[in-house]
C-alpha cells in the first residue's frame, strides 16, 4: 500500500490535474496542444541530450539489459501486428499501428517518474540507457513496417530513405544524437548552456504529465474494446514478464532489473497515438489503449513493485 501512495499515485494526480483541468474547461486544448510541443520538442528532449551526454556509456550500455528489455518489445510488436491481422481482420497498415501501440511502452513520461519515485535519481542510468535507443528502434521498426506494407509498387531502394527521413525529424532522435555527439566526443558544454538545459530538464516530466493527462481527455474510448483489451494484455502483461524473465537468464543485477521490468511495464506512449495519426491509421485504438492501459497499469504497476527485489 505505501508503494502505491507514496510512488504510484502522486505521477498519476499530476496526469489526473491535466485532465481535469481541461475537462472543466481551465486549461484549453489549444494550451494542452502548445505544452505537448513544448516537452516533445524541447523539454524532454533535453533531458535525453543531458543523460546521454553524462552517461558513463562503457557502464551503462549493458547489452544483456537491452536484449532483456527489446526483446520483450519486438515481440509485443509482432504480437499486436499479427493480431491486429488475424485475430481482428484489419489490413496490413491499421495491423502495424496496433503493433507499434504495443512496442512503445511509455518509457519518458511514466518510466522516468515511476523509477525515480521508486527508488531515486540514483536509480535511472539503466533507465537512460533503455531511452536512448528507445525512440530510435521504435521508430525505426514502426516506420520500416509501415512503409513496407504501403509499397505496394513502391521501389525497394525507397523505403530506406523514407524511414530515415522520418527518423531524423523526430527531436527526441535529435536530442539522443546530439547527447551521444558530446559524450563521444568529449565536447565540453558552455556553462551558460548548461545551466540553460538543466532548467529545461526540470520542467520536462511534470509538463510532460499534465499535458498527457490533457491529450487523454480529447481522445476517450470510442469502440473497438476489444482490441484494445488485447493491447492492454500485451502491453501491460506479455512486455514485463519476458522482461523479467530475460532479467533472469541474463542476471542482471538488481537496480538494471528494476529499471528493465518497471519501464516494460508502463502504458503505450502518446507516440503510439502520434504514429497513429502520422499514417492515419488505426487512431482511434491507440489513442484509447493509451487511456484505458494508463489507467489499469496503476495496479498492475503495483503488482510488478511488489513482485521486483
Amino acid at each position: 500500500m505505501q508503494a502505491l501512495l507514496d510512488v504510484i499515485l502522486p505521477v498519476f494526480a499530476v496526469i489526473g490535474f491535466g485532465y481535469v483541468a481541461v475537462w472543466r474547461g481551465l486549461f484549453s486544448e489549444s494550451a494542452v496542444d502548445g505544452l505537448m510541443v513544448f516537452t516533445q520538442n524541447f523539454a524532454i528532449p533535453a533531458l535525453l541530450f543531458k543523460a546521454i551526454s553524462t552517461l558513463d556509456l562503457g557502464q551503462n550500455f549493458d547489452l544483456s539489459l537491452l536484449i532483456s528489455f527489446y526483446a520483450g518489445s519486438t515481440t509485443g510488436f509482432f504480437v499486436g501486428l499479427l493480431g491486429g491481422r488475424y485475430l481482428f481482420g484489419r489490413d496490413w497498415e491499421d495491423a502495424v499501428a496496433i503493433g507499434f501501440t504495443c512496442l512503445f511502452a511509455n518509457s519518458l513520461m511514466l518510466g522516468l517518474a515511476m523509477t525515480e519515485r521508486a527508488y531515486g535519481a540514483d536509480a535511472l542510468q539503466a533507465n537512460y540507457a533503455i531511452v536512448a535507443i528507445h525512440s530510435p528502434f521504435c521508430y525505426g521498426l514502426g516506420i520500416t513496417a509501415m512503409e513496407i506494407a504501403r509499397a505496394r509498387g513502391t521501389p525497394a531502394r525507397a523505403v530506406p530513405g523514407k524511414v530515415l527521413r522520418a527518423m531524423f525529424r523526430n527531436a527526441l532522435v535529435i536530442g539522443i544524437l546530439l547527447g551521444f555527439a558530446v559524450n563521444l566526443g568529449g565536447i565540453p558544454v558552455p556553462g551558460m548552456i548548461g545551466g540553460a538545459v538543466d532548467m529545461m530538464v526540470r520542467a520536462a516530466i511534470p509538463c510532460a504529465l499534465f499535458g498527457m493527462g490533457g491529450v487523454l481527455y480529447r481522445y476517450r474510448p470510442d469502440g473497438d474494446f476489444r482490441i484494445i483489451a488485447y493491447v492492454c494484455a500485451v502491453s501491460l502483461l506479455l512486455h514485463p514478464t519476458i522482461t523479467w524473465t530475460l532479467s533472469g537468464i541474463n542476471r542482471l543485477s538488481v537496480e538494471a532489473t528494476r529499471s528493465a521490468v518497471l519501464t516494460a511495464a508502463m502504458a503505450p506512449g502518446i507516440n503510439s497515438y502520434v504514429f497513429a495519426n502520422m499514417y492515419g491509421r488505426a487512431r482511434r485504438v491507440a489513442a484509447s489503449s493509451v487511456l484505458i492501459a494508463t489507467t489499469l497499469s496503476i495496479g498492475t504497476i503495483w503488482a510488478w513493485l511488489h513482485l521486483l527485489p
